[in-house]
């Protein structure tokens, strides 16, 4: 089951510096919230803080909560592998494990959770995980090739096959398709709109029309100057953000008159 993700009062740290404050929003289940703004206004930090990836970088650090179904992930006794089990994330640049195969790649994350599988079940896994990421059809007979021999756009569905063979709840992914041609962009979104019917899915995204095409809800973040915290402007329905957005930065973002 999907699940929806309340954010109150969050602020992220990296040491001293606070690059994200005060941001508060609802994320709903099923369905897609893209994060919108100008480099460097900490929609990618703050994506990074919904499965505590951030925390990869010592001294990173969040005051608020972030509650899924009303567990705050921050709460001390939460392990934060546990965490991203449940909450799955796509870089920018596609990143199959070069050494292993297909399959292999797809069977990573449930392997690195120690989960003991049979190899028919490995097998029904690996098939219904690519299978999921609309790539099986071209890859069913190379399976025990390289996952770094595919083309970008298949090494990033390969990736998101990789998130979910490990049956999390929440997708996350950060400009998935930025590093892509066109075609392989559209597939992607293709992939998005079938996935949202299972996942919540939050994309950070620089594509405008993207997120207009994608997402159903769409938060706008912003950073007034350099050195300041990102925040949060506005959020609601994408449909209504395009067209008549309440604040008048977001207005200036959208029709290109910064960022």
């Amino acid at each position: 089951m999907a699940q929806r993700i309340d954010v109150k009062d969050l602020d992220v740290f990296y040491g001293d510096f606070r690059a994200v404050a005060d941001v508060s929003m609802v994320i709903e289940p099923r369905s897609v919230t893209a994060l919108i703004g100008p480099s460097g206004c900490g929609k990618s930090t703050f994506l990074r803080t919904l499965n505590r990836m951030h925390e990869v970088i010592p001294g990173a650090h969040v005051q608020g909560t972030v509650l899924v179904d009303g567990v705050n992930l921050y709460d001390r006794e939460v392990d934060p592998v546990a965490v991203r089990r449940q909450i799955g994330m796509v870089f920018q640049r596609p990143n199959p494990f070069p050494t292993m195969s297909i399959a292999e790649n797809v069977l990573a994350g449930v392997r690195l959770n120690n989960r003991r599988i049979s190899r028919s079940d490995a097998a029904d896994l690996v098939e219904s995980s690519l299978r999921g990421a609309n790539l099986w059809k071209e890859v069913k007979d190379r399976l025990h090739k390289p996952g770094s021999s595919l083309s970008g756009g298949q090494q990033q569905r390969l990736c998101i096959a990789r998130a979910i063979a490990v049956k999390p709840q929440v997708l996350l992914m950060d400009e998935p398709a930025s590093a892509l041609d066109p075609i392989s962009t559209l597939a992607i979104e293709e992939l998005i709109a079938e996935l949202k019917n299972e996942y919540t899915i939050v994309i950070v995204t620089h594509n405008m029309q993207q997120a207009a095409r994608v997402s159903d809800r769409t938060a706008f973040f912003n950073v007034t100057e350099a050195g300041e915290p990102g925040r949060l402007v506005e959020m609601d329905d994408t449909r209504t953000i395009f067209s008549v957005p309440s604040q008048k930065a977001t207005e200036d973002y959208i029709s290109g008159r910064f960022g």
